[in-house]
This record gives C-alpha cells, sequence and structure tokens, in this order.
C-alpha cells in the first residue's frame, strides 16, 4: 500500500503539500475515533492519557510521523518520488543507528560496513544533486524514530493511531480554518471529486498504519526490516518508469551502492537470526 502511495497523493492537486497534509490528518482522526468507539477502544485510550510515560512516547511518535506525512506529500508533488525510495532504503540503516545512540547497541562488523557504503553512497548522491538528499533523511529518520517510539510504547495500533492524530488535530484544524478564511482552500473550491479524494486521505492513511502498528508489536524487527523493502522498491519503479524522473550515472552509482550495502546488511541479519535461534534452541534442550 506504502508503495504506490505515489499514485494517489498526485491526485489531490492542486492542493499544496500542507493543506493535504492538514486534511490527512483531521480525517485520519475521524476514522480512527470510529474505529475506537466500534471497537470499543475507549478505555485503552484512556490508560494512554493516565501514562506519562506513554503520553511522552505518543507524542513523540506524533511529531515525527507528521514530518514523515508531510515530507512524503512534498516529495512526490514535487517530481522527487525517486528520492522519496531513498529515503525509505536507507531507512533499516537509519534504525540499526538509533539503536546504537539511543538504546546503546553495538554494531557488528558487517553492519558498520553496509553503513559505510551508504555513507559513500549518500556522498556520491550529494554530488549529483549539489544539495544531501534532505527528503530522503527526512523520511528515514522521521519513520525510523516513529518505529523505535511506538517499539518501546508497545500500545495497539488503533489507540496509538487515534491519540497519535488528536495530538496533531489542533495544528491541522487550525490551518484548514486559517486557508477557508484566506479563500485559498481549494477543499470547496475545486469539485466534489477533489473534495472527496482529500475526505478519503483518512481511510488511506489509517489501513497501512494500522497494519504496521500491529505488525511491530507482534512480528520480529528483522522481518519487518525485509518487508519494509517492497515500498522503496515500488516507489523507485514508480518514480522510474511511470514519472519518468531523470537517472545520471552517478544516482544509479550511488543507489547500487545503497543497495550492495542492504544486501550485505540483510544477509548478516539473517545469518545472526539463524545463530541465535540455533543457541536457543540448543539451550531449551539441555
Amino acid at each position: 500500500m506504502w508503495g504506490v502511495f505515489p499514485l494517489y497523493w498526485t491526485l489531490l492537486e492542486p492542493a499544496g503539500a500542507v493543506e493535504i497534509l492538514a486534511h490527512r490528518i483531521c480525517w485520519s482522526l475521524v476514522v480512527m475515533l470510529g474505529l475506537t468507539l466500534a471497537l470499543r477502544r475507549t478505555s485503552q485510550l484512556k490508560a494512554i492519557l493516565r501514562s506519562p510515560r506513554l503520553l511522552a512516547l505518543l507524542t513523540l511518535a506524533s511529531v515525527v510521523i507528521g514530518l514523515n506525512w508531510g515530507g512524503f506529500i512534498w516529495g512526490v508533488n514535487n517530481h522527487r518520488v525517486v528520492e522519496v525510495s531513498l529515503g525509505y532504503f536507507i531507512n533499516p540503516l537509519v534504525t540499526v543507528l538509533l539503536g546504537v545512540v539511543v538504546l546503546g547497541e553495538r554494531l557488528r562488523r558487517a553492519q558498520w560496513v553496509a553503513i559505510g557504503i551508504a555513507t559513500l553512497a549518500v556522498i556520491g548522491l550529494t554530488v549529483d544533486y549539489g544539495h544531501p538528499p534532505w527528503v530522503a533523511f527526512l523520511l528515514a529518520g522521521s519513520f525510523g524514530t516513529y518505529g523505535l517510539a511506538k517499539k518501546k510504547a508497545g500500545v495497539e495500533a488503533v489507540e496509538s493511531l487515534t491519540f497519535e492524530t488528536m495530538v496533531l488535530f489542533p495544528i491541522a484544524l487550525g490551518y484548514l480554518v486559517w486557508l477557508s478564511a484566506d479563500g485559498s482552500a481549494t477543499f470547496a473550491n475545486d469539485g466534489v471529486g477533489h473534495a472527496l479524494l482529500l475526505t478519503s486521505t483518512g481511510l488511506i492513511t489509517a489501513v497501512p498504519l494500522i497494519c504496521f502498528g500491529a505488525a511491530a508489536i507482534r512480528v520480529s524487527l528483522t522481518t519487518i526490516g525485509l518487508l519494509q523493502y517492497l515500498t522503496p522498491t515500488i516507489q523507485f519503479a514508480l518514480g522510474l518508469l511511470y514519472f519518468h524522473e531523470a537517472m545520471t550515472p552517478v544516482k544509479w552509482f550511488g543507489f547500487s551502492l545503497v543497495w550492495l550495502a542492504l544486501v550485505i546488511f540483510t544477509v548478516e541479519a539473517l545469518r545472526n537470526r539463524g545463530r541465535q535461534l540455533r543457541f536457543a534452541a540448543e539451550a531449551s534442550a539441555v
């Protein structure tokens, strides 16, 4: 679902990225509140409000996912789908670095090699772009932080996302009210079809995030990391084949280094996972 998102956000023009983001937040809250009531999760939502730790973690999650949504929409609607895909390609490596910086984890040799190769790739892409790939950095850093916050919070997907959109809602609604007063809002001025598309941002946003939130507390990080490669692969293909974005030789070289780093990282992670399972099996046998 996330892989084909670029096809959807381009349909929302002429609305700007910030207006689309504000609608996405507001309509997502409507959908999530409906789900919370329908599934009778209000007590779990109240539990979040009573826990300072959960409040802090999920407020952080709400801020970084808002940045992620905004950066993604801006990148797609400014013809940077390939750079958007780069952000999600390097996201697993950023997640590993967050583990080192935040959780004090130690990297194994192959992981350092993968991160070193990815760093060379980013340097090459910076030279080609003429500036660091800020959109990619924003998406990778924000989503990596989001996953970490959700993992530490351990809250179920529905009530977690409901709370996150509640935090962002006052700012989003205030911006939409200001746009309407200014006469520059597109919601009521560009036809019923456009208004319905903006309204559907809530459902489009909620479904994959609920799936991700549910998986984050049930599935191993290794499996999640492998599956997350699907998103940037689809996005990269769309940027290249559908949106016809230019790929210079330097960009191909940079992306090839990123893919090489991901191969090294993935193979090492799978081998380490296999070793852990064998050790656990031997320990239980004893």
